[in-house]
């Protein structure tokens, strides 16, 4: 039996208030396959959909899908299907789902499916759920069966990140591309299995390590003491020779 989906409300957010502002180069670009796109137009949104969903630190050659691609510059799927193949593909898997908790993982496809962040912690915990329960594939087909996902997007657009910036305001919310792919406890976990090792300097003599010897602050000391007094007689020097009372 299938869990249904848990309930949670949404909260004020720029996407679900309707806009009647004028074009401007702020908006997002909007790549769809309706009215007979040229193959020029095609690949623009092909790389559109690589950058939505792998985002720019993931955008390498690796994660191109030739087979994909070419289905759907046939006709033979639909937008929709790309990003649901994209979404299940090996290397996201790889790269977003297994280095991250159910959490946020959930989190990330919502920015990148949805083109919104979430509503609150209860919805992360909803669909952390359908993850938990019907797996990868489950989630991803219940994410783009939603009802937000067909009115915004339906089966030919490419998701982007909808109402980032308003004219009332003058500055717009951050694009989800600032999201790193893990969080802070897989990078403890890399850290315990040797990797990012601590910086050590390498110090030529023993008395370059703290704590300092005392002799060392005492050089120190005399050092800066010095180094003010000449910048101090400098600076009168200059200003008695501006005023004539000198010559330098």
């Amino acid at each position: 039996m299938t869990i249904p989906l848990l309930e949670y409300s949404p909260t004020t957010q720029n996407q679900r208030v309707e806009g009647f502002e004028i074009a401007s180069p702020e908006k997002p670009r909007i790549y769809t396959t309706e009215g007979l796109p040229s193959s020029v137009e095609v690949d623009e949104l092909i790389w559109a959909a690589y950058r939505q969903i792998f985002n720019e630190q993931q955008l390498i050659y690796h994660n191109y899908k030739n087979a994909l691609e070419s289905q759907l510059r046939a006709g033979q799927i639909t937008v929709r299907d790309f990003i649901r193949s994209l979404l299940l593909s090996e290397s996201f898997r790889r790269n977003n789902y297994e280095p991250n908790s159910n959490y946020r993982f959930v989190e990330l496809c919502i920015q990148r499916v949805l083109g919104r962040e979430v509503y609150g912690e209860r919805e992360k915990l909803a669909w952390s759920i359908v993850l938990a329960t019907q797996g990868l594939n489950g989630f991803v087909d219940q994410l783009l069966d939603t009802e937000e996902y067909l009115t915004h997007f339906g089966y030919d657009t490419v998701p982007y990140q909808r109402r980032r910036i308003l004219p009332q305001r003058s500055q717009g919310n951050l694009p989800s591309a600032r999201m790193p792919r893990y969080g802070e406890d897989y990078r403890q976990k890399l850290e315990s299995l040797g990797y990012f090792p601590p910086l050590t300097p390498n110090y030529r003599w023993s008395w370059q390590r703290p704590p300092y010897p005392g002799w060392v602050r005492l050089t120190g000391r005399l050092i800066a003491l010095s180094g003010g007094a000449l910048l101090t007689l400098g600076t009168v020097a200059v200003a008695l020779a501006a005023w004539g009372v000198i010559s330098l």
